[in-house]
């Protein structure tokens, strides 16, 4: 950690910078003769990062910011402050620190916090930065997390992980198995330091592989931002034995869309039925989730096919996801499509289709945006549909 980052000058240009090129800030001349140019420039390109994923951080007098890349990488303040649902207890400690967002948001809830991070340079800065931030209940240990947990000897109440992909790990599935720490290799070791433990991953892990590399979990948080899934979170606790409960998350704006369901639970079917005056579209957490046909059964939904993934509903009712009215259902045939769709502008969406949306703007020239939405599908009776669309929420 550089401190000569910190001089009021520096800070001073750095904020007046703030969303600028990075590309032409950096042909200019560097007024800083004392200190390398290119760790100013990833202080500005870092904090612009950070404007709107980490409101706390920017604007915080004299915080310093790892690369940009582990800026994107961090948990936003969203799902770090989600997190906090999910835990309780005096004492926790995070295998992973990282930058250390999910620690200062668990602090607000926990006694006692401990920060681990092999890296020595981003163990200091972060230490730095909560001294910034006012926050007097982490504790920062630099070094193997295994070690630092072994040499502590403590039990928690709580551990935390966020393994990352190994560089050399090889092929595109992603597995636990594959990345730093291991923590299906090291599960026993870490319940023996605490009975809960909560693993962050990727969206990129598959739920199904995930259960079958780890033991004990009681629950599966997916966690949305906007629409777009962010975390897999994996609760497990001790000894524990029964159902897995799926809790599906998006947060948007100041309001968060909830839906639960239990794997393996027996649920009715959905019924199915031509398009009625609204449609409804799960959110992404829930397709994420797989719970096509819990959603449905639960809020007494009709599906439109068994592979379609979409919902319609004479009636409007509050749902976790898009919501439409059905302004015209017609045949995806060349008359159809000429007379309603062909030179327009549009939003288009595909559920079990076979052309791609670029296939289809380009083949009847139809314009992305607008408020006109475009559902091209499949009904029960396997015709391909396309439904014409107003956003109601």
């Amino acid at each position: 950690m550089d401190s000569r980052i910190l001089n009021a000058k520096i800070q001073a240009y750095i904020n007046d910078n703030i969303g600028k090129s990075i590309s032409k800030l950096a042909l200019q001349k560097n007024p800083f003769e004392d200190l390398d140019w290119i760790s100013v420039l990833n202080q500005i390109e870092a904090k612009t990062k950070a404007k709107d994923k980490l409101p706390n951080w920017f604007s915080t007098k004299n915080i310093i910011y790892p690369s940009k890349i582990s800026i994107e990488q961090t948990s936003s303040e969203k799902t770090a402050s989600y997190k906090t649902s999910i835990i309780s207890g005096e004492s926790l400690i995070d295998l992973t620190g990282g930058f250390g967002v999910d620690d200062y948001y668990f602090a607000k809830k926990i006694k006692k916090v401990a920060h681990c991070e092999i890296n020595p340079v981003l163990s200091n800065l972060v230490k730095h930065n909560f001294e910034q931030l006012n926050v007097t209940n982490i504790t920062c240990y630099s070094g193997d997390s295994l070690d630092t947990l072994n040499t502590l000897n403590t039990k928690w109440d709580w551990i935390y992980i966020d393994p990352s992909r190994r560089n050399d790990a090889k092929g595109k599935v992603f597995i636990l198995k594959d990345c730093l720490p291991n923590v299906p290799e090291n599960l026993d070791f870490y319940f023996r330091n605490s009975d809960a433990i909560l693993i962050k991953t990727a969206p990129l892990l598959d739920i199904t592989a995930g259960l079958s590399e780890l033991k004990h979990v009681k629950t599966i948080h997916i966690v949305a931002l906007e629409n777009e899934v962010k975390e897999l979170m994996w609760e497990l606790h001790k000894d524990y034995f029964g159902n897995v409960n799926i809790k599906t998350v998006n947060i948007v704006k100041d309001k968060m869309e909830t839906f639960h369901f239990n794997l393996n639970d027996n649920f009715t079917l959905p019924n199915f039925s031509l398009p009625q005056k609204y449609l409804y579209e799960p959110n992404s957490s829930i397709m994420k989730s797989g719970g096509f046909d819990e959603v449905g059964s639960f809020y007494n939904l009709n599906k439109l096919h068994k592979h379609s993934h979409l919902y319609t509903l004479k009636d409007l009712i509050p749902f976790p996801g898009r919501i439409f009215e059905i302004q015209n259902t017609i045949t995806y045939n060349k008359t159809e499509m000429k007379t309603y769709l062909e030179k327009t502008q549009a939003n288009i969406t595909i559920r079990n289709f076979p052309d791609s949306v670029e296939i289809i703007r380009k083949k009847w020239k139809i314009k992305d945006g607008g408020n006109v939405y475009c559902f091209f599908t499949t009904d029960i009776n396997n015709h391909k549909i396309v439904l014409i669309c107003t956003k109601i929420s």
